[in-house]
Order: structure tokens, then C-alpha cells, then sequence
């Protein structure tokens, strides 16, 4: 492709006459009426963070609501949240006082300040060091928020969020709250800590990459390692920076549901086996270019990049390119209806393998792409989850950095087919960690010459040890303690919990895994 044609393609869309006129029939529902066909649909080609004007308020009965008091400025609910539904901003104390004190009733100020806390870590830390010391604030978007409570599940102990009817409240509650963020200054940077990796979603270049407001099931395990991904690239190399390549799957069409695109960064989706290989392209563009500084990631699922693109996708890494990949792990092909892949667990019952009397749900071997894509030479290679947020952003930033080609693979929880919780992402991650189901690593090839100094297995729990402990009582706690947890399993158990061959044969397949990794890093 030419710079001319480059240029008349990215001339093609009038971003605001996309936003008023086309997205606008589709929210008032006349769009199959009204509109006609034109070039932007001919060419698949939608207006950068569309998404922003989609409307959910309607979709989940209940709400979040801050608990203030008990807020200590974590920041997961912001982090985890996969619909940029709940985001935060740290205000100077001086400007908070102002602006409270602009109200003219008891009751707007009562409101405006129940979004506020006084944190440690941004207020008493800051004025301790000679600051200006700031006043922290968490705000709901009603039209971005489905009511999964993932928010909710991972504040955890701090008891800071809880779900309420929207109708208690009135929706109009909610609204005032998020116009109040909207006429809020930006976090000034003294309160963003670099070496604070969560931080980063204070950051409006960082919460500016992904809008909200995707067609993603409620607490979808993926989108929140994609919005986590582009902030801390964002963060560290500017949103202009970043270019996706996705495959056909769940993340394009939660992201493509025209005409509302929820990046505000320029994403093209290819095939559902080429995606390695057009990222490929692109960076051999961008280089020709000048723009060999640009971040490109590859994007796609298990099956996309672990099955059917396998092959285009170790062609890639045996390039030695400068491309970033990204593969969401469900253990399915949820785009498709959940059947699995080969990345799947051993003895999960999914679509095409079923749990019966002939077949115990699935047979195959899972096949370890970490494993596999270290033995391509020198590749930068992390297995982690959107659960570990210091993890997960030390593993993107080190792909970031790496002068070739990256894998970070992602623990992503498909709640519908793996019968979970829509709240339940963040915790069925850890689940799987714990339990040796899906380990953390980084390989990193500029440690050293062997595996043993390139491999990182910190993170993980018990790393000396074949199993983690439970906390509660002291015992192993396996991947048949995990399998119990989630739906997908359910039939290799009895009526008393006892668990079947199949599930035991999946559980000593993971133990196998885990040692081998132990044994490449050195830890056996």
C-alpha cells in the first residue's frame, strides 16, 4: 500500500459525522431505517473509540457504590474493571476544598465528598515528603458499567465497594457522580508513582486507550488484561505509539460491533490463523517508514494462535521481529461456543468434547506455549494473569523493551463456559495459579545463556515445593482443588466430592508441568 492510499483510507471516515450520523441512528435505534450504505462500511472501517457513546445503563440492575471511609487507593476495582466502568482521580487538597465549598447545598456536597478519601499512600505519604498532599476519588460510569462486581470481589478485604440497586439510588445519582470526574483537573503527576506499577491507570493517557462500552460478556476475563496492556504501553511510550493486530475471535467482535469501537488506537483485524503473520507485515512497514520505535501487538486467543495459527505464529517468532503478541488463554474457543483447544485442560467438558460414558470430556494433552515459544531462539516469553497486576505489567513492559519477538500469554477466565461467576475473573486466576493450573514466568533472554538464569518462576507460590499450601487449613492445594471451583468440571465429581480418574490423570499432568518448569529455572 501506498502513503497515498494510506492516507485516502485514513481520510475515509469523517470521525464526527461517524459519531453524529451513524452511531447516532444506532443509539436511537432508526439505524436499519435511516442509514445508507456508505464507505466506511464497505471498507469495515469504523471511527476510533466509538464505543464512548454506547449507553449501558440499561443492562444490569445493580451498581457499585464506594464505601469511602474504608477506601485506601488500591486501585484494583480501576485495574480489574474490564468496561473502564470505574476509574480514579487524586485531587489537590486545596482544589478539593475549593470545589467543595462551591456547592450550594448540604446534599451536592454531601455527594461530591462520599466520592473522596483520605489515603495514606496519596495524602500522608505525599504531605510527609513536603507535598501538596492529595485527596483520593473512585467514580462509577453508569453507561460503561454491567454490574459484573468484579470491582467489588477484588477490593476484597478493604469492604470499600458494594452492589446496590441502581433504582435505590436513581440512576441520575450516578450520573452526577461521573460528571463530577469529567470536571475534575487530570491527576497532576506528582501523585503517580512510577515504581507504583497500578498507578498507571491514574494516568488519563493510559485510560484513554480503551473506552469502555465493548460488547464483552459481564466481567469478561479478557478485557481486562487488554485495557491493563494498553495503559502500560501507553504509559511508558504514549498512546500514539501503539498499533493492534487482532485474530478473528472474541476480542473482535466485543471490539467491532459496528459501528462501536471501543480503542482509541489504530487496530485492524485479520484472519483467525494470520494474525502473527499481518503483524509481521505491518512491522516491516513501520520500519520501512521510520517508525521503528511503534509498538505492534498481535492479538488473539488460544485457539487462534496456540491451534490454527500456530504455525504462522512460530514462523514469526523465528524472525526475529520486533512484534509483540498477546494470547488471551480461555481454554476455548468461546467465539465458536466453547469448544477446546489444545491449550485446554485435560478432562474439562466442553462443546465437541463431551463428558459421557465413552469419553470423560477431553482427551488431549495440553500444549505449553511457553514452553514452546522459549525454544524458538532468543524470544521474550511471560505467562501471567490480569489478577497480578505487578506481574502482568512487568511482563508487558519487559515485551515492550525486548529488541525482538514477544509472547505474553494471559490467564483470561471465560466466565460462561467455564460455569464461574461474572464476578468471579480476578479470583478463578489466582485459583489457577495456586493451584499449578497455569504457573508465572518470565524468560528473558538478555539474563544470560541458559534457561536457568533466563527463567522466573517468582510469583508463584511455594516455589521450592510441588503444590501451594491452603491457607485455611494447611493443606495441598491442587489442581482437583481448583477443578472443584468451576462448572466445567463439575461431572468428574460425586455427589460427595470425590473426584474421578480423569480429573486425578489432569492433576498429575499439571504436577509434570510445574516440575518441568521448576527444573528449567534452575528451582529442582
Amino acid at each position: 500500500m501506498t502513503t497515498t492510499q494510506e492516507q485516502d483510507l485514513f481520510d475515509l471516515i469523517d470521525v464526527q459525522d461517524f459519531e453524529q450520523r451513524i452511531v447516532g441512528c444506532y443509539n436511537d435505534g432508526t439505524a436499519e431505517l435511516a442509514l445508507p450504505a456508505d464507505l466506511s462500511v464497505a471498507r469495515s472501517v469504523i471511527a476510533p473509540g466509538t464505543a464512548a457513546l454506547r449507553d449501558f445503563s440499561y443492562i444490569g440492575p445493580d451498581a457499585p457504590v464506594l464505601d469511602n471511609k474504608n477506601c485506601v487507593g488500591c486501585m484494583e476495582c480501576v485495574t480489574e474493571c474490564p468496561d473502564t466502568a470505574i476509574l480514579a482521580k487524586v485531587v489537590p487538597a486545596a482544589e478539593y476544598e475549593r470545589r467543595l465549598a462551591a456547592f450550594d447545598s448540604d446534599a451536592e456536597r454531601e455527594q461530591f465528598a462520599g466520592h473522596f478519601n483520605r489515603t495514606r499512600k496519596y495524602y500522608d505519604a505525599v504531605e510527609k515528603k513536603g507535598g501538596e498532599p492529595g485527596m483520593f476519588g473512585i467514580f462509577v460510569d453508569p453507561t460503561k458499567c454491567k454490574g459484573c462486581a468484579e470491582c467489588v470481589e477484588v477490593c476484597g478485604d478493604h469492604d470499600a465497594l458494594h452492589m446496590e440497586v441502581k433504582d435505590d439510588r436513581g440512576l441520575d445519582w450516578y450520573l452526577t457522580g461521573w460528571k463530577h470526574f469529567q470536571e475534575l483537573p487530570d491527576t497532576p503527576d506528582a501523585y503517580i508513582n512510577e515504581r507504583v506499577l497500578t498507578d498507571m491507570m491514574l494516568s488519563t493517557e493510559a485510560i484513554s486507550t480503551f473506552t469502555g462500552g465493548a460488547g464483552s460478556c459481564m466481567g469478561c476475563g479478557e478485557v481486562s488484561a487488554l485495557r491493563m496492556m494498553l495503559a502500560a504501553t501507553a504509559f511508558v511510550h504514549g498512546k500514539d505509539n501503539i498499533g493492534l493486530v487482532a485474530a478473528t475471535g472474541c476480542n473482535t467482535v466485543y471490539a467491532s460491533t459496528y459501528p462501536y469501537n471501543p480503542y482509541t488506537v489504530p487496530w485492524m483485524n485479520s484472519l483467525f490463523e494470520n494474525a502473527a503473520t499481518t503483524a509481521a507485515g505491518v512491522r516491516l512497514r513501520w520500519d520501512q517508514m521510520g517508525w521503528d520505535h511503534k509498538k505492534i501487538w498481535a492479538l488473539g486467543g488460544d485457539g487462534g494462535m496456540i491451534d490454527i495459527g500456530f504455525q504462522a505464529l512460530s514462523r514469526l517468532l523465528a524472525s526475529g521481529m520486533n512484534v509483540n503478541v498477546m494470547i488471551l488463554d480461555t481454554q476455548v474457543y468461546s467465539n465458536t461456543g466453547g469448544q477446546t483447544s489444545t491449550a485446554s485442560f485435560f478432562a474439562q467438558e466442553a462443546k465437541l468434547s463431551a463428558h459421557g460414558k465413552a469419553r470423560g470430556g477431553k482427551v488431549e494433552h495440553r500444549k505449553e506455549a511457553a514452553q514452546i515459544a522459549m525454544m524458538h531462539p532468543d524470544v521474550y516469553v511471560a505467562q501471567t494473569t490480569a489478577a497480578h497486576p505487578n506481574h502482568f505489567y512487568r511482563a508487558v513492559m519487559g515485551a515492550n523493551e525486548y529488541d525482538g519477538p514477544s509472547v505474553v500469554m494471559v490467564y483470561t477466565t471465560c466466565q460462561p463456559e467455564h460455569g464461574v461467576g461474572d464476578d468471579m475473573s480476578s479470583h478463578q486466576a489466582k485459583l489457577a495459579v495456586e493451584s499449578r493450573a497455569f504457573p508465572l514466568l518470565i524468560h528473558d533472554p538478555r539474563e544470560g545463556e541458559s534457561l536457568k538464569e533466563r527463567i522466573s518462576l517468582k510469583g508463584n507460590p511455594a516455589l521450592k515445593e510441588d503444590w501451594s499450601k491452603n491457607s485455611k487449613t494447611g493443606e495441598d492445594y491442587t489442581f482437583t482443588d481448583f477443578a472443584r471451583t468451576e462448572g466445567r468440571f463439575r461431572k468428574h465429581f460425586d455427589k460427595d466430592g470425590n473426584p474421578d480418574e480423569g480429573i486425578l490423570a489432569g492433576a498429575q499432568q499439571r504436577l509434570a508441568n510445574w516440575r518441568q518448569l521448576q527444573e528449567l529455572a534452575g528451582l529442582r
